[in-house]
């Protein structure tokens, strides 16, 4: 009934609800916020250059343009190449530290005139190959033990070994060790008797043999020889 119709009132606060649950829930489905990464940019012909932190293509241009005071509006290139970067998604393939050039309007990039300049040395491998992997791991199976040790290595993520080293408690460490220590000082002890011994057996038959030698003295007649040489003989003439 059009005379018995009427618009009803709309709260003045269901607006605004309104857009903040809109607010809200788009910044749900968009997912938490990347983090802000390093980057370095300098001016056209290189005499400035500065660091800048970023999460986004759109807040590294305004970072650049307030770092080195530029007039807007700015590009961005790779200082490298000069690839344009214009797209958030290639923004997002950069990696940290990348150099870049903001370049204003009426500026193109040039390459540098420094023989053997490279920004790329500073750059990380973008795949790391792990060769191998060592882990130690020291645990306990018994308050009163000493500790276990666990060693695992891995060769190129695939190939894996590990050693568990348990030692027992410490009573019996104490005793095998000094147990093992009186072992050695016994057989210490039988070399050094043994050699001793023979020491003494050497010496005493060398005394033995001085002592005869000065009672028996070699009798004159073994000193002189037993017979002499015939004299020459000569023809006398008469």
């Amino acid at each position: 009934d059009g005379a018995g119709s009427q618009d009803t009132p709309i709260p003045a606060s269901l607006p605004r609800c309104v857009s903040a649950s809109a607010s809200m829930t788009q910044q749900l489905l968009a997912g938490p916020a990347p983090p802000p990464r390093p980057y370095r940019v300098c001016n056209w012909d290189r005499s400035l250059r500065k660091g800048v932190m970023a999460p986004s293509l759109a807040e590294l241009l305004r970072q650049a343009q307030s770092a080195l005071a530029l007039p807007a509006p700015i590009a961005l290139v790779l200082d490298e190449d000069g690839t344009a970067v214009e797209t958030e998604s290639f923004f997002r393939t950069l990696e940290e530290g990348t150099a870049l050039m903001a370049l204003s309007k009426g500026q193109t990039w040039t390459a540098p005139k420094t023989r053997g300049y490279q920004v790329s040395l500073s750059r990380k491998p973008p795949r790391r190959i792990d060769v191998a992997c060592v882990t130690f791991d020291l645990y306990k199976t018994h308050p009163k033990d000493l500790g276990c040790l666990n060693v695992k290595a891995t060769l190129y993520g695939t190939y894996s070994m590990s050693y568990d080293l348990r030692c027992h408690g410490a009573r019996r460490l104490v005793k095998e060790a000094l147990r093992w220590t009186l072992l050695t000082m016994q057989a210490t002890g039988h070399v050094l008797l043994g050699t001793s011994c023979y020491m003494q057996q050497l010496l005493d038959a060398t005394e033995e043999e001085q002592k005869e030698a000065e009672k028996s003295p070699v009798p004159l007649q073994n000193l002189l020889p037993r017979s002499l040489p015939a004299l020459p003989y000569k023809k006398t003439l008469q």
